[in-house]
């Protein structure tokens, strides 16, 4: 019994000192780790613009999520960009940063997370599947031709082809309020 409590007691130590460990790693690198991703969907949402963007402005929206846009030389808005997400992606989570044309039309998109299987889903950034959206008007919903849309589903990862369509027209919606609130606002 005696050893018993010695091996409770030493793994008890053992695990207090890891997870000690562990909580100073997290509260020294959280904010690093948050700028990282803040420049990493800055970047992606000039890449995802197209030409003839001067500089981008960065504001954000009601629901705290960042708009970014894109301004030609003479400070008119010619695109933008925002992140949008699909929680129906094959492995979780779908985020990408989508770039607009200001009449809706898809510039092109950057996954900035997605955990779909390796072969299948991870085919959400090829250029084949990718081109089928640029230029696409996306003012009214996105869907997958099985749900009689016009987009042709990644072969056997047709999950993964419905929240990419999904994770767009997110985008799209709050695209599209913010736009709306101005104007009237």
């Amino acid at each position: 019994m005696k050893k018993i409590l010695q091996l409770v007691v030493s793994l008890t130590a053992i695990a207090a000192v890891c997870a000690g460990v562990l909580a100073t790693v997290n509260a020294v690198t959280k904010n690093r780790i948050a700028e990282i991703r803040e420049l990493l969907a800055e970047k992606a949402a000039r890449e995802v613009m197209g030409d003839g963007v001067a500089n981008v402005e960065k504001t954000s929206l009601a629901d705290g999520s960042a708009l970014y846009v894109g301004k030609d030389g003479a400070g008119k808005a010619v695109a933008y960009a925002l992140k949008g997400k699909s929680s129906q992606g094959y492995g979780g989570d779908i985020v990408l940063m989508v770039g607009f044309m200001p009449d809706y039309k898809i510039v092109t998109y950057r996954k900035l997370e997605a955990s779909e299987t390796p072969g299948l889903g991870s085919k959400l950034t090829t250029p084949e599947f990718m081109g089928q959206f640029k230029g696409l008007d996306a003012s009214s919903d996105l869907a997958v031709k099985k749900d009689g849309g016009a987009i042709e589903a990644i072969t056997s990862a047709t999950i993964t082809s419905r929240a990419v369509c999904g994770a767009i027209n997110d985008a799209r919606a709050k695209l599209s309020a913010h736009l709306s609130s101005a104007k009237n606002g």
